[in-house]
């Protein structure tokens, strides 16, 4: 899987690949990366048999109480093989939601979460069933009227296991092992489904990323699109936009940082170059969901927390960068694909979106891509949902794809 090299020459991160990567770097001469805590419950662990399992085996199931917010629907724990960034097994898990007018083969959508976490307890798989108001799924709304539809809602934890923020190839591998995993499972009655793919923002980067890997990560599955917003497509000009100065928002800069280390801890080994400030940033957020990444981010920026800068001038932390940046990734989806963003979104870089929509109709991608009357990330994801559900129905009914592409 090639990266496509970066017009902008490769001095590029200046405070950025590793301070920028969002964050920091920083000190201790030695410092490990800082994984989060296990989750207690041995249904996540991975089982000793691991590697004699394919990509979306199913290893467990498990039936899940109903849940207030999706009334009338069936929920299951499905634990599967994935692999990480570095090809190696891993244990992963997807949520599977089953309406009460489910029908054979129905509909699947894989729905991919915004997760803007450090935690296992910022998992969908855990957030679903949380007490605490700071995480509730406010797009629960939105996916009861899809249940009504009678679409089966799959929705991966597609940060893995170690909690690999940032880390977006793992998240489109785990989104698609998640629907492999999905359509094995005798009960769920979903093998013949037709199947589609959403998410918005990190949700949107998972989404965006298995529609590219699929043609040679997944090649047997048969997806009819994916819909993907607010797409992350560029990790470096993201991260020299919010690594370098002070930004309310540095806090998901870092936690970028800290998850990429956890899936590349000897290519991007960032704690090596945190001072002690930088690792007390960095411990704070360890077990962090979004609110407390952001209050322990907010008003830093990378150059505050190093103790050196030398890790922006390594190849190899540089390639991780550009590895999990999908406008340099070579691969181009098959499937057709929506995208929306606003045109003036602060948070990420919009001209990378527009130049993978470039070449993804380029190359013959059957691509809509729309721009929301929003001026900022969040109202943009809400805004376009209802394009994002015709869109999605259209491909359930096996409509030709529209293109807008020049």
């Amino acid at each position: 899987m090639g990266v496509i090299r970066p017009a902008f020459g490769s001095t590029l991160l200046n405070v950025l690949v590793i301070l920028a990567l969002g964050q920091v770097m920083a000190a201790t001469s030695s410092a490990q990366p800082i994984y989060p805590r296990p989750d207690p419950d041995p249904f996540y662990a991975a089982p000793a048999d691991l590697a004699d399992h394919g990509p979306g085996d199913v290893l467990a199931v498990r039936p899940m109480p109903p849940l207030p917010i999706f009334p009338g629907t069936t929920v299951k724990l499905v634990k599967f093989r994935s692999n990480n960034s570095r090809d190696q097994p891993i244990a992963a898990v997807t949520t599977v939601l089953t309406p009460a007018n489910h029908r054979p083969d129905g509909p699947l959508l894989s729905y991919q979460h915004i997760i803007n976490g450090l935690g296992t307890e910022c998992a969908v798989s855990r957030v679903l069933y949380t007490s605490d108001p700071n995480l509730v799924v406010r797009e629960a709304p939105a996916l009861n009227l899809l249940l009504l539809r009678g679409w089966s809602i799959a929705l991966p934890d597609h940060l893995g296991p170690q909690s690999a923020y940032g880390a977006a190839r793992l998240g489109g591998q785990i989104t698609l092992d998640g629907i492999r995993a999905a359509q094995r499972v005798p009960e769920l009655t979903l093998a013949h489904s037709r199947v589609t793919m959403a998410g918005y923002s990190g949700g949107g980067m998972a989404t965006a990323w298995a529609a590219a890997l699929q043609p040679r990560y997944a090649p047997e599955l048969q997806i009819a699109g994916a819909a993907a917003g607010g797409v992350p497509m560029n990790l470096e000009t993201m991260v020299r936009a919010l690594g370098g100065n002070r930004h309310p928002a540095f806090g998901l800069a870092m936690a970028a940082a800290i998850g990429l280390e956890r899936e590349y801890p000897d290519r991007l080994p960032i704690s090596n170059y945190m001072n002690a400030h930088g690792i007390a940033v960095r411990n704070a957020m360890a077990n962090g969901c979004t609110n407390d990444i952001m209050a322990a981010g907010a008003g830093h920026n990378a150059l505050e927390l190093a103790a050196r800068t030398d890790l922006i001038s390594s190849p190899d932390a540089l390639h991780v960068v550009q590895e999990n940046s999908l406008e340099l990734f070579d691969g181009v989806p098959t499937m057709p694909v929506y995208e929306w963003h606003s045109p003036t979104d602060p948070l990420i870089p919009v001209g990378a979106i527009v130049h993978t929509n470039q070449r993804y109709c380029a190359a013959g991608v059957r691509l809509e891509s729309q721009l929301s009357p929003s001026p900022e990330h969040l109202s943009a994801a809400v805004l376009g949902l209802p394009g994002m559900v015709r869109w999605l129905e259209g491909r359930f009914r096996g409509e030709p794809a529209p293109s807008n592409c020049p």
